[in-house]
């Protein structure tokens, strides 16, 4: 598969000169915001196709970690619904035998643990771009989306509803944070998404020693401002998901009629 161009609502323009494109990184090589493509997923049983009744999740991985990450936890938070798990496109293990760690790879959206300010708006929009032509391409418009993701995924399931809302249900954030969209172009939806209340779950450890406080007190302000938000802090917990949490999980899902509760 091609590359496919960043959308950026200019014809004719590459991403390189309409700011889109930024500064070369010092951690993961390559430039900010430079276009992505989605090259590997595993669905749920039954190839994603199992529940075609109810709405499918979008998983979403954090740093270092792979596709497999949260498609193993999605049989504590909704057996009974379909899910498809995306790779990250940007490589920092490849896939290997695994005498010497994870044989399955490690990868990141971004091309930096957790970027900041200009850096995490282009690198967000390349990823958010990258999903949503993935979707396009693969999963049937009628079917119902939620993406669910973990730090760096739970950012990036917050930012497809900033670039394309009417495509997905809900999203959910666990220890994640929110794109400051300075950079013009990188959040295009925000005023939509503001008047659609789109139902979000954010869930962090109140011990994270990832996201710094002032990001997660900035993620919830945007939340409250832009959707429909149910936020819950975890004690003790630091950057993790926990049980207590896949219990408040399950019962926001079944409150927006997501899955049916059922374990």
């Amino acid at each position: 598969m091609s590359n496919e161009a960043v959308n950026s609502g200019r014809t004719g323009e590459r991403p390189e000169e309409n700011g889109l494109i930024g500064r070369e990184s010092e951690v993961v090589p390559g430039r900010f915001g430079e276009p992505q493509e989605i090259s590997r997923a595993i669905y749920s049983q039954g190839g994603g196709k199992a529940c075609p009744t109810r709405p499918m999740f979008l998983c979403l991985h954090g740093w270092g970690s792979n596709e497999q990450d949260l498609a193993q936890m999605m049989s504590y938070v909704a057996p009974g619904n379909d899910y498809v798990s995306l790779r990250a496109p940007l490589v920092l293990q490849a896939e290997g035998p695994g005498e010497f760690g994870s044989g399955s790879g490690a990868f990141s959206w971004y091309h930096d643990s957790l970027p900041t300010g200009e850096d995490l708006d282009r690198d967000i929009f390349a990823a958010a771009t990258a999903v949503d032509n993935w979707v396009t391409r693969h999963i049937e418009t009628g079917r119902e989306l939620v993406p669910i993701g973990f730090s760096q995924g739970a950012a990036l399931a917050i930012h497809l509803l900033r670039v394309d809302p009417e495509r997905y249900r809900a999203a959910i954030a666990l220890s994640g944070f929110v794109a400051p969209g300075q950079v013009p172009g990188t959040a295009p939806a925000d005023e939509r998404l503001s008047s659609m209340e789109r139902p979000v779950f954010y869930g962090y450890g109140d011990m994270d020693s990832v996201i710094p406080k002032y990001e997660i007190h900035a993620a919830a302000a945007w939340l409250e401002e832009h959707t429909w938000l149910t936020m819950k802090h975890y004690r003790q917990l630091d950057h993790a998901v926990s049980l207590p949490e896949f219990s408040d999980l399950r019962h926001w899902l079944l409150l927006n009629n997501i899955s049916s509760g059922v374990m």
